[in-house]
């Protein structure tokens, strides 16, 4: 069991790293939970889909490719951590440019960009599963086109190959990225069914850092020792 907890929590640092900076899936999420719920919990289930389904994807070619690299995989992991750092320098850059949230767009705008139940209106139970089931569908669709995923589990399972070499410790790690992603993608939607058509300026700079701080401080991890 011991040796299952550190892969199982480097999963649940990356699923944090990857999910908790606010970027235009966050702001999504909080506006279709602004509308309805149900339809946002889906949603949030479908963002984290996409995070497993990338780092599954990545802890199985991860260990492929640094036992065919071997002689040089010092250099691989010190790679991966550039490529980290500099996914997490520019989203604190941009973290430090930001000054307010855009404003909320106006609510025939909404309604066409993520279409869900009327309000007021009291669908019927195939109404509501059929909302449920394209919001799903949309934020994957969404997701997966986000370079930016898959890049990041990547650069991380590839310098940690060593770690992530048994089926195990692979699937603790997958495990850890799922729940972690999960778990902050549904309290967006908790924080958007309850906060109203905007949060606040702060909140949304400091999830940038400490996201991006996390990933910073994950690829200076993977980086040593150096080659």
């Amino acid at each position: 069991m011991t040796e299952l907890l550190t892969p199982a929590l480097a999963g649940t640092a990356a699923g944090l790293g990857v999910a908790m900076p606010m970027g235009a899936m966050s702001v999504l999420l909080l506006q279709e939970a602004m509308r309805d719920r149900r339809t946002a919990v889906a949603a949030a289930a479908g963002v984290a889909a996409v995070d497993l389904g990338y780092a599954a994807l990545a802890t199985a070619l991860g260990p492929w490719v640094a036992s065919h690299v071997g002689p040089v995989e010092a250099w691989i992991r010190l790679l991966a951590a550039v490529a980290l750092l500099a996914i997490a320098a520019r989203g604190l850059c941009g973290a430090a440019r930001a000054t307010a949230p855009a404003p909320p767009a106006g609510p025939g705008a909404v309604a066409a960009a993520l279409p869900s139940a009327t309000a007021g209106s009291r669908p019927g139970l195939a109404r509501r599963r059929g909302g449920v089931g394209r919001a799903f569908g949309r934020y994957v669709g969404l997701t997966a086109v986000n370079p930016t995923t898959a890049l990041y589990f990547a650069a991380l399972t590839t310098a940690q190959a060593a770690a992530l070499d048994t089926a195990a410790a692979a699937g603790a790690f997958v495990t850890g990225v799922a729940v972690a992603s999960l778990l902050w993608q549904q309290a967006l939607v908790a924080l958007g069914a309850l906060a109203g058509r905007r949060i606040p300026p702060a909140v949304r700079t400091w999830t940038f850092r400490l996201g991006y701080g996390l990933v910073a401080v994950y690829a200076v991890k993977i980086a040593f020792p150096l080659p």
